[in-house]
C-alpha cells in the first residue's frame, strides 16, 4: 500500500494532463497528443527511464489515448453536424495506412529529431491558417479525391511519428480544401481516430521487446498512461466541443493558430536544451 501511495503525485499528473488534453481535443480536434506527448516524457523520465525509450513511450501512449478521447470529441461534432462523411470516407483507409507506416518506422528516428520538424511544421500550419495562401492554393482542389488521398497519407505518417491525432495538420488541410472552420475541426476530429489506431498498432509491433521499458508496456504503449490519461481525456473532450461551437470561425482559427506557435516553441526549446 506504501509502494502505491508513493505514486500518487503521477498519478494526479496524468489525470490533470487528461483533462487539459480533453478540453483541447474537443475545442480545436486535435487528438490532444500535443499536451500529452511532453507531460508524459517528463513523468517517464523522472521514473528513471532513459530519455529515447521516455519519448518513444511518450509518443506511442499518447496515441492509444488519443483513440477514446478522439471517439468522444468526434461524437460531440457529429451531434452538431461538423462532421463530412464524404471527406472523412476519402481520408480513413490513406491516413490510416500512413500512420501505421509512421509507427514501425518510428523507432529508426531520434526524439530530437522529431521535435524539431514538429515545430517548423507548426509555424507552417499557424502562419497558413491566419493567412489564405494555403487555402487560395489548394481550395480548387476539393473535389479531387487523389489529393485528399495524398495529403491523407501524409498527415497520417507525420501524425504517428508526433504522437499527436493530426489535428494540428488535417484541421487546417480540410479548411484550406474550402471547408468551413467547424466542419473541418470536427472531421479533424474523427480523422484522428483512425490515425490513433494505425499508429498505436505500429508502436506496439515496433516496440516489442525493446529493453528499459516502464512497468505494464505492451510494446511502446504504456498501459498505466493510457487508463488515467485516456479516462479524463474521454470525459472532457464533450465540453471541449461545446466551447468550439460557440465561438465564430475566425476566433477559432486564432485560438488554433496560437496553440500551434506555442506548441511548436516548446517542441523546438526541449531539443535544443
Amino acid at each position: 500500500m506504501t509502494q502505491l501511495l508513493a505514486y500518487w503525485p503521477l498519478v494526479l499528473g496524468l489525470s490533470i494532463t487528461g483533462m487539459v488534453s480533453g478540453v483541447f481535443a474537443g475545442l480545436l480536434g486535435v487528438g490532444g497528443g500535443t499536451i500529452i506527448v511532453p507531460a508524459l516524457a517528463f513523468a517517464f523520465a523522472a521514473l528513471g527511464i532513459g530519455d529515447d525509450v521516455a519519448q518513444h513511450v511518450a509518443v506511442a501512449s499518447s496515441l492509444a489515448i488519443i483513440i477514446p478521447t478522439g471517439i468522444m470529441s468526434a461524437r460531440a461534432h457529429n451531434k452538431r453536424g461538423a462532421v463530412d462523411a464524404d471527406v472523412l470516407r476519402l481520408w480513413a483507409p490513406f491516413v490510416l495506412g500512413g500512420c501505421l507506416i509512421g509507427g514501425l518506422l518510428a523507432r529508426y528516428f531520434s526524439g530530437d529529431a522529431l521535435r524539431i520538424v514538429f515545430g517548423v511544421l507548426a509555424f507552417i500550419i499557424a502562419l497558413n491558417i491566419v493567412t489564405p495562401f494555403q487555402q487560395r492554393l489548394m481550395g480548387h482542389l476539393k473535389g479531387s479525391a487523389a489529393t485528399h488521398r495524398i495529403a491523407a497519407s501524409i498527415v497520417g505518417f507525420l501524425s504517428a511519428l508526433m504522437g499527436i491525432g493530426g489535428g494540428s495538420f488535417s484541421v487546417p488541410t480540410i479548411a484550406a480544401f474550402g471547408e468551413t472552420m467547424h466542419k473541418a475541426v470536427g472531421t479533424g476530429a474523427a480523422i484522428g481516430v483512425f490515425i490513433a489506431i494505425g499508429g498505436t498498432i505500429g508502436f506496439i509491433v515496433s516496440g516489442w521487446g525493446e529493453g528499459g521499458l516502464p512497468p505494464l508496456s505492451l510494446g511502446y504503449v504504456n498501459l498505466i498512461a493510457l487508463v488515467f490519461v485516456g479516462l479524463f481525456a474521454a470525459l472532457t473532450a464533450p465540453a471541449g466541443a461545446a466551447l468550439a461551437h460557440r465561438l465564430d470561425q475566425k476566433t477559432l482559427k486564432y485560438v488554433f493558430a496560437v496553440f500551434l506557435v506555442v506548441v511548436g516553441l516548446n517542441m523546438i526549446w526541449k531539443a535544443l536544451a
